[in-house]
């Protein structure tokens, strides 16, 4: 599948889930995402691999697959992509393993790192956090709207957003530019995971058709 960064960017948090990680991958093919990673910190890699092994398969020609982090995960369960953090490892080792055919994705805090890593031919950029996050510890300070608004102007590569986004928030971040967003808690942490995103993908839409008339 080609990658297409638009509507909610599905992200796993086995902390978070009412269900499994499973069960919530379900519901977010059920509720058309076109795109899944897979974030795990905690399971060995064998359990890892076997649980990637099934979000794989329940993706598979539905949408694209991403481990964070893991490669050997990754390449044990085939997946359609890997995504780094600026600092997690290095892009163009990653890149030596991966080749050119797999997605490689990178999260950064700063429109000078965006654009770093886009040169060195990252297929997608990871804003974050774009507000405070309880999500991840380690996320750092928010970047704001400003630096979403300058990414949707200068950025060729597409980008997705993540930090502290919220039912409260969305329609703002989408009208500021973002045309993908990753929402962790304010979905996982619902009863209805598919309704959730079903409701997400509306807010999206129809802000997105609003920042298209302004």
């Amino acid at each position: 599948m080609k990658l297409e960064l638009k509507g909610l960017y599905f992200i796993t948090d086995r902390s978070l889930s009412k269900k499994s990680v499973i069960e919530d991958v379900k519901a977010a093919i059920d509720a058309g995402v076109r795109i899944v990673q897979y974030r795990e910190k905690k399971l060995p890699d064998d359990a890892m691999i076997a649980e990637a092994k099934q979000i794989a398969t329940i993706c598979k020609g539905k949408a694209l697959f991403i481990v964070n982090d893991r490669i050997k995960v990754a390449l044990a369960s085939k997946a359609d992509g890997i995504h780094i953090g600026p600092y997690d490892t290095d892009y163009i080792d990653v890149r030596k393993i991966f080749g050119s055919s797999k997605i490689i994705g990178v999260t950064v805090s700063s429109l000078e790192d965006a654009k770093r890593f886009e040169d060195f031919g990252a297929d997608y950029i990871s804003l974050s956090p774009v507000f405070s996050t309880s999500t991840k510890k380690d996320a750092g300070e928010p970047i704001g709207l400003e630096v979403i608004r300058q990414a949707s102007k200068t950025l060729r590569v597409p980008f997705t957003v993540i930090g502290g986004i919220n039912f409260g928030n969305l329609g703002e971040v989408v009208e500021a530019g973002a045309e993908s967003v990753c929402m962790i808690s304010a979905i996982l942490k619902a009863e209805d995971v598919e309704e959730e995103i079903r409701k997400a993908e509306r807010i999206i839409h129809e802000h997105a058709a609003r920042k298209g008339k302004k």
